[in-house]
Formats: C-alpha cells, structure tokens, sequence
C-alpha cells in the first residue's frame, strides 16, 4: 500500500479504534475520500479557537506536547496501516496549522484565514527543507517535522504580514 492508497473499511475501524489511531487522523477528519491534508488542516481551527484563549506559552507548550504525542501516534499508526506516512494520518495538520496561526493569537478574524491558507500553501509547495524532511525522514517523526516546518514559514510570513498592515 502506498500513502495515496484508500484505505479499506477494515483499517479505517483499525484507526479509529486505538488513541493512536483516532489522533493520527485528526480525531477522523483525515478520513475524508479527498483533500485530508485540508479537511486536517479545516479540523485543527475549532480547538485552535480554544486555545487562542490562552496564553502564548500554554499555547506553546499544547503544541511541544501534541507534537511528541504525535510522532509517537503517527507512527503507531503508520505501522498498523504499513506506510510511514498515509494520507489519512493528519495530526501533523493539527501541530502545523496551530503553529502558523501563533501570530494570529491576539490578530484579527482575517489573519486566521491568511494563517490557513499559507500553511496549505507551504504544505502543499514543500520549499527546501520541507520536501527533503518528507522525503528523508521516516516513521512518526517524518510524518510531523515537514508540517512543523511548513507552519513555521507560514507563521513567519504571517507575522510579516500582521507588522505591514
């Protein structure tokens, strides 16, 4: 099987039958037919709204901690389903989105818009070193490092952004 593979209905009860799996896939919203790197990415803004009532450093530390619970779900998850890095596993989504949007925490309603959509841009694009990490770095940790990467840019360019205007 390889990461484009739709899943069987036996391994979608599989993931969402485990705390690995049910993490892995963005509480199922990378479960969709299509585009689950966008639907993770839609799915991580609701508890990111409740989290943007907290503190930078609680939001930090939310995401250090979802970031290590995630390479270990990540991987459990990718050796049940046989591939490092499906598409269905989108915590990966989740840590990067939450990361782009940090400069959006105390921003207006259209900065989180912008935050989406330049982590999806990022995601998708995969600039140096993104696409090398996706490419290199195998099992849980290979599935979440290119988006922590990818959330990052996005952040800064987000950031950049919030300064001008």
């Amino acid at each position: 099987m390889n990461e484009h593979k739709t899943l069987t209905e036996a391994q979608r009860r599989a993931l969402l039958a485990t705390p690995a799996g049910w993490l892995a896939c963005g509480f199922g919203s990378g479960l969709t037919p299509v585009a689950q790197g966008t639907f993770g990415s839609l799915a991580s803004i609701l508890p990111w709204l409740l989290l943007r009532q907290c503190s930078l450093p609680i939001n930090l530390l939310v995401i250090v901690a979802g970031f290590v619970i995630g390479v270990w779900a990540c991987d459990v998850a990718g050796r049940a389903l046989g591939v490092d890095d499906h598409r269905s596993l989108v915590w990966d989504e989740f840590i990067g989105q939450w990361i782009a949007l940090l400069p959006a925490l105390l921003a207006p309603w259209w900065a989180i818009v912008t935050g989406f959509a330049l982590f999806r841009l990022f995601d998708v694009w995969k600039p140096w070193p993104i696409r090398w990490l996706d490419r290199y770095v195998k099992g849980g940790l290979g599935v979440m490092i290119d988006d922590v990467i990818a959330g990052i840019f996005a952040a800064i360019v987000l950031w950049a952004i919030l300064r001008l205007v």
